[in-house]
């Protein structure tokens, strides 16, 4: 899909990269929401255990769109999936969920933390979106009739 910007060495490292990053993100989460955060969580007072338990929901979220999004870059490259197929809305990065910075604020410093890798890392990947419509958008209409003529067939 971003083949167009990049050459696919390049864009293979890159995926795996975000992707190992996004796996290793993804279990610190886990590690630390289902463990030693649930210890920190009982100790907030009633809005900050809402807000952390809030939180804990959409950093899951955006891991999961992340890696979503990366599995499909995947099967772009292994040739199980045509790259117009991946620009479908469907298979297109979802949305992060919204976050209030003054109440993340107030979580014990790794959910803190936590938030704001997960936040950064669905920011890259959302460039990295926004990157393949613009090699899209610059293709020629011959290339994209051929493109959707090589799907069909």
């Amino acid at each position: 899909m971003l083949r167009f910007t990049f050459d696919s060495h390049f864009q293979r490292r890159l995926i795996d990269s975000l992707y190992a990053e996004a796996m290793i993100l993804a279990e610190a989460s886990r590690g630390y929401f289902d463990g030693i955060g649930r210890e920190e969580r009982d100790a907030l007072g009633p809005v900050q255990r809402v807000s952390f338990s809030c939180e804990s929901v959409k950093v899951t979220t955006r891991l999961m769109h992340v890696l979503t999004w990366l599995l499909t870059q995947r099967a772009v490259d292994a040739g199980e999936l045509h790259w117009t197929e991946a620009r479908l809305p469907a298979r297109r990065l979802a949305r992060s969920p919204e976050s209030d910075m003054r109440q993340v604020g107030q979580l014990p410093s790794r959910a803190l933390r936590l938030t704001q890798a997960s936040i950064d890392l669905h920011g890259r990947v959302e460039r990295l979106d926004v990157m393949a419509d613009s090699a899209l958008r610059t293709m020629s209409p011959v290339r994209l009739l051929q493109a959707r003529l090589s799907r069909a067939f």
